[in-house]
């Protein structure tokens, strides 16, 4: 029975794009900045799908799992991302909870969002790769539980920002962004 779950379509498929986000995310630096976001645009409306699919665990002992993703990995992950956002990574904040408290608004910036993102489903990955039907499934488990409560709204908040960079009229090469001539993007995954 366990077999059968961890290996089922929505979870084998979620794999499949977390496999190829974190690829995504770890060479951000050997993509150009507009190939990156148009990347981005495409597979992380296709996370948060896959994600909204995975299974209910009903053992919610996560505690025990190990983490993969250290604070210096994460660290320069953001930084990398930040340099290959430059100044389009910052963005202003609007669904913050602490917004009701602040006179001033609040920043945020694309590279902690994706980096936050990276963190969970790397580390599911890494326990899923391992091959261990319990643990896949507790690893899945904690990745959606952390999908539901923070990573999941992360994501999003990354898109509105990424959206407004691809497909704002007033810029000059907006068409560069949603050309469907390219005949690299056409064999990425998504």
């Amino acid at each position: 029975m366990i077999n059968q779950q961890v290996y089922s379509k929505d979870i084998v498929e979620f794999v499949t794009v977390g496999v190829e986000y974190c690829s995504l995310i770890e060479q951000a630096t050997e993509n150009d900045r507009k190939e990156f976001i148009l990347k981005l645009v495409r597979i992380l409306p296709l996370l948060y799908l896959k994600a909204t699919l995975l299974p209910e665990n009903q053992d919610e002992d996560f505690d025990n799992l190990e983490q993969y993703v250290t604070e210096e990995q994460y660290m320069y992950l953001s930084k990398s991302l930040s340099d290959v956002l430059g100044e389009q990574d910052a963005y202003l904040e609007v669904f913050d909870n602490d917004m009701a408290y602040s006179d001033t608004p609040l920043s945020a910036t694309i590279s902690e969002n994706l980096a936050d993102v990276y963190q969970d489903v790397r580390d599911m990955l890494e326990i899923y790769r391992m091959g261990n039907e319990e643990l896949s499934l507790a690893a899945i488990g904690r990745c959606r539980n952390n999908f539901i409560e923070y990573w999941g709204q992360r994501l999003v908040n990354a898109m509105r920002p990424l959206h407004a960079i691809c497909f704002d009229r007033d810029a000059e090469d907006v068409d560069d962004f949603i050309s469907h001539d390219d005949n690299e993007d056409n064999n990425f995954l998504y």
